[in-house]
């Protein structure tokens, strides 16, 4: 008997636990079905001077400084030679890799080393989260003189 209640206890609260956790989930807000972020310029593969102009592009949505919280927009985050960070969670902000454009920003000018180097936009929404349908471009390569 004593095992069973203590099994009971155990199984509550990893039930009470998991529940817990999955409440602490920030809230995801949805994007309109279609939309899409890319780079205007510059183009995959082109070769670049430094610092590089970077034009970013959205369509579907509208792009909103983070902090603003109206429907269907968002802003735009620049990833430089990193992968799309974890798509379920805030977007980092601890290093260059992630770069955030909170003021609305579609365009701007980064100094890059010579060589290689991708970028690929993410958009977030007002608290810097990816939409539950995430919006993002295709990773492009440029070289930088």
């Amino acid at each position: 008997m004593v095992r069973v209640v203590i099994a009971g206890f155990l199984v509550l609260g990893l039930w009470g636990s998991m529940a817990l956790a999955q409440s602490d989930a920030p809230p995801r807000l949805s994007a309109p079905a279609g939309a899409k972020s890319y780079i205007i310029s510059p183009a995959d593969g082109e070769t670049v001077p430094s610092p590089v102009r970077v034009q970013f592009g959205l369509s579907g949505m509208g792009v909103a400084p983070a902090g603003v919280d109206w429907d269907d927009t968002g802003h735009h985050h620049l990833i430089v030679d990193a992968d799309l960070p974890p798509l379920d969670s805030f977007i980092p902000s601890t290093d260059d890799n992630y770069r955030h454009f909170g003021g609305g920003q579609t365009e701007t000018s980064i100094e890059l080393a010579p060589g290689e180097h991708t970028l690929q936009l993410l958009l977030g929404d007002h608290t810097h989260l990816p939409h539950a349908t995430p919006v993002y471009s295709e990773k492009i390569t440029i070289i930088v003189q």
